[in-house]
């Protein structure tokens, strides 16, 4: 079953023996509170690490205007960028010299294929990550909720082990990455 953002939250307050919301708009204080951190914590997530439902890749839009030193070209990013993996010419996702800067990558290719973190919608989070997020939205509300510190440690502590075993979930769904020209496995060939 997928989750919203309302879902996510609600959950979190749960584990933390708080009401449920409907909304952020609830006019309750938990709804403020979910309300305030449910986006920054969301993005944070997704930003940690290369998740296999939040990694794509995208031919950049090149732009009029040329960036003011150090590069010639110019592109936009896309509009749910988080974080970028690596940049290459349009046959090759990698290996490419680039800069992000306010919006913008910048770099000598004429043409950029980016591979990079973007912002899902939640229905597409896989239940792993429904975990990470609920244990880890639990974690940040337990102060302004409970005003309890010692709770919020554990909960924090419960928050990175379920992330670490969500990132051992995710990296299998992949083929491990090869070593590509290092000199020590050239020599031996």
């Amino acid at each position: 079953m997928a989750l919203n953002d309302i879902a996510l939250c609600s959950r979190a307050l749960i584990r933390l023996g708080a009401a449920p919301i409907t909304s952020f708009n609830d006019g309750t204080a938990e709804s403020e509170i979910a309300g305030a951190l449910y986006a920054p914590v969301r993005d944070a997530l997704l930003s940690s690490y290369p998740w296999s439902f939040a990694s794509g890749q995208i031919e950049l839009t090149q732009l009029a205007e040329a960036p003011a030193s150090d590069f010639e070209y110019a592109y936009q990013l896309p509009n749910d960028f988080l974080r970028a993996i690596s940049a290459g010419s349009s046959v090759r996702g990698n290996g490419a010299r680039y800069r992000i800067s306010r919006g913008e990558l910048h770099t000598d290719y004429e043409s950029i294929l980016l591979s990079y973190i973007f912002r899902p919608d939640e229905a597409e989070f896989p239940p792993f990550f429904d975990m990470v997020m609920i244990t880890n939205l639990a974690a940040e509300f337990c102060m302004p909720v409970t005003e309890s510190t010692s709770r919020a440690e554990v909960l924090s502590r419960i928050a990175r082990q379920e992330l670490q075993k969500a990132r051992l979930i995710d990296a299998q769904q992949d083929t491990p990455k090869r070593l590509m020209d290092f000199t020590l496995v050239d020599v031996r060939d």
